[in-house]
């Protein structure tokens, strides 16, 4: 492991005076830099899905163009979870910063040799890399939510932070107007909002702190008098890989209902998002510029919907994630059906149903990733959402991005909608499964 990785040691306890106001201070600091560098991460998510038209324009098929964008969520599903084991053993700070230079760094390289983009092979690669380093983003946040927030806070201040991934994703569609605008090229989608990225991964280091402890401060659980139901030995020991895995993680049965779960959670949320762009265009005649604002709504409805998903978890059932998303599901799927069926020339019923399904699936996808952390002790956090995440991108996104292609391609927006309402029905049952899992404790 290199030296940059490791994590801050930790330093004597400051003075009771002082504790209070130090880790009120932290709190904020840390939770800005992981929801600014998280946003960055999303800057650099989803530039394919808006490069599908112009490179449809130079003989690509959608099944091919499906293909390459099922590389993202192949190495990020995959990454995830080796990338959440590494990062349970190193320091966030720096491990969130060093993933989003890298994946700005290989957006700029996409566009910047023509031989990239004439081959479906090429392309697929530096996807594949540019995911790969997308899955350094998510664990590190996890492990300093899980680090820096007690258990009956998180679900309110997870979705919270959870609203970066709509404000990154969100802000990516008019931010790629503007690039078209000010560069008159295509392939400004790709190097813009990478220049932005690189900015942002120095503001995280200048933000993020790894423990409490090692700023001299005591563990977020004493601060709080809030403890996990579950308790483990020793919540502040750096566990062996072969722990996380196998004494905490692969045997746990609830951490792998909601990683099923996840598969289809995420199978709706990418099969929707990701091809928005190309049925507003094909199947409701919005033009491309109109369905990029389209996208821009459907992301930026998820804020208000994350942060009363997470709210209705903590407030109405006891720290309970699954409730909450079960909840949340069976609105999205009601949401699905409108937005299929709604005939052509209506773009307003388009829209809201868009909105619907933006505003609700977001809440599902953060309280699968919470429920991992508060499934796992603090020291295995990135290891267990990564493995949700693991079945969300490789069983659900990638899927979906493959699969939608195809099914389109050979059986009109009909099949690629059956797909998608029977997804938010396994979603729903599999969620249901880890109904009780999640209480909190207070101890005397």
């Amino acid at each position: 492991m290199f030296k940059w990785f490791k994590p801050a040691p930790h330093i004597d306890r400051l003075d009771d005076a002082k504790t209070d106001e130090t880790y009120k201070k932290l709190r904020l600091q840390v939770f800005l830099g992981i929801f600014i560098g998280y946003a960055g991460y999303y800057l650099l998510r989803k530039n394919f899905a808006f490069a599908i038209p112009y490179l449809q324009e130079e003989g690509f098929t959608k099944s091919e163009l499906g293909f390459v964008l099922a590389a993202v969520s192949i190495a990020y599903g995959f990454s995830k979870f080796i990338m959440g084991m590494i990062s349970d053993r190193c320091n966030p700070r720096y491990f969130l910063a060093t993933g989003l230079f890298l994946s700005a760094l290989i957006n700029i390289l996409f566009v910047s040799f023509p031989w990239v983009t004439s081959s479906v092979w090429i392309m697929f690669l530096f996807m594949f890399l540019n995911g790969w380093f997308q899955g350094m983003g998510w664990p590190p946040c996890g492990r300093t939510m899980a680090h820096w927030f007690s258990v009956s806070e998180r679900g309110t201040k997870m979705s919270i932070w959870n609203v970066a991934h709509n404000i990154g994703g969100g802000i990516l569609a008019p931010l790629i107007t503007l690039g078209i605008v000010l560069f008159a090229t295509w392939k400004s989608i790709f190097f813009f909002p990478a220049i932005i990225a690189i900015i942002v991964s120095f503001v995280i280091i200048l933000l993020v702190r790894d423990t409490p402890q090692s700023t001299g401060l005591p563990p977020i659980e004493e601060y709080r008098n809030d403890y996990p139901a579950q308790q483990y030995e020793d919540q502040e020991k750096e566990l062996t890989v072969k722990e996380i895995l196998f004494k905490y993680v692969l045997n746990n049965k609830f951490l792998w209902y909601i990683a099923i779960a996840n598969v289809f959670v995420y199978f709706v949320r990418y099969g929707v998002v990701d091809w928005a762009p190309t049925y507003l265009t094909e199947a409701k005649g919005f033009s491309p510029e109109h369905s990029r604002w389209s996208y821009f709504l459907y992301e930026y409805a998820g804020i208000p919907g994350t942060l009363l998903c997470g709210w209705i978890s903590d407030r109405f059932f006891r720290s309970r994630r699954a409730p909450a998303g079960v909840l949340f599901m069976a609105g999205v799927l009601i949401a699905v059906l409108v937005y299929w069926l709604n005939p052509a020339g209506n773009p307003m019923v388009d829209n809201i149903a868009l909105i619907s399904i933006g505003f609700l699936i977001y809440g599902p996808v953060m309280l699968i990733g919470l429920q991992a952390i508060d499934l796992a002790p603090k020291k295995a956090a990135g290891t267990a959402a990564g493995l949700t995440g693991f079945f969300g991108y490789i069983g659900g996104s990638a899927f979906a991005n493959a699969m939608m292609g195809v099914v389109v391609d050979h059986y009109d927006w009909t099949g690629g909608f059956i797909l998608l309402v029977g997804s938010c029905v396994l979603a729903i049952v599999f969620l249901a499964m880890t109904w009780n899992t999640g209480k909190r404790v207070e101890q005397a």
